[in-house]
């Protein structure tokens, strides 16, 4: 049972920053479960990065919504490694442009908060007995400058609130591990050209590398942070 590479697991990463996250991750030697809601997503991306990759991927099934599916990754996980070195909560839901906090559609609000808090939040709580055995264990939240409240204006309102939340979420988790060498960060890989983000941002090998920045961070590294690019944002 287990690896001595280090074991991460990246949630929805079947695209856009999570894929490339778990790209990256691979490449410097870890082996990374590569998660999506469908299993079929999460075979089809592993198979299409295995001719580039020269690490390890794995592809699981898992929604971060559904309980039993996340206890059942982490029953999984301990089963065949014993540990997990690195969390990355990668996977998020609706960039709402069109609409506004004045006239939102509180259901949606609600949908987007169970992906992209509660979803996080669930996660943490199933891995963190596994990220306990690591030497080395580090949970990262991906999180948005649009959840920043001192830079935060109207607009987005799901996903911006939500994010907001995922970063006090990360406050919360950073300080109760501060005595177990569990270094927990939010990430705002910045404005990328993904399917959320549209054709007109930047690369997405640049708004992964900040992830990975986070999830490799050395153990006199900072916990309780947000940045991009390794640099402190404004919470």
């Amino acid at each position: 049972m287990g690896t001595a590479s280090p074991v991460s697991l990246v949630t929805g990463a079947n695209r856009g920053i999570g894929r490339e996250t778990a790209r990256q991750l691979a490449e410097l030697g870890h082996t990374v479960l590569l998660c999506a809601r469908r299993p079929e997503d999460a075979e089809h991306t592993v198979a299409g990065l295995a001719p580039e990759v020269s690490g390890t991927l794995l592809p699981h099934q898992l929604d971060v919504t559904d309980t039993d599916s996340v206890r059942a990754l982490a029953h999984k996980v301990d089963a065949e490694f014993g540990r997990l070195d690195v969390l990355i909560n990668n996977a998020a839901i609706n960039y709402d442009t069109a609409q506004r906090a004045v006239f939102a559609d509180l259901d949606e609000v609600r949908r987007t908060l169970e992906t992209n808090l509660f979803g996080a939040w669930q996660t943490a709580q199933a891995f963190l007995p596994l990220l306990r055995r690591s030497a080395h264990p580090r949970l990262v939240n991906v999180s948005s400058e649009s959840g920043s409240l001192e830079r935060m204006s109207g607009g987005t309102p799901a996903y911006g609130i939500s994010k907001a939340a995922l970063n006090a979420l990360t406050r919360k988790l950073a300080d109760e591990l501060l005595g177990e060498r569990i270094l927990v960060n939010a990430v705002c890989p910045g404005w990328i050209a993904t399917d959320m983000g549209g054709p007109e941002g930047g690369s997405v090998d640049q708004g992964a590398a900040g992830v990975v920045w986070a999830a490799t961070l050395p153990d006199s590294g900072p916990t309780g942070g947000f940045f991009r690019e390794g640099e402190p944002l404004a919470w």
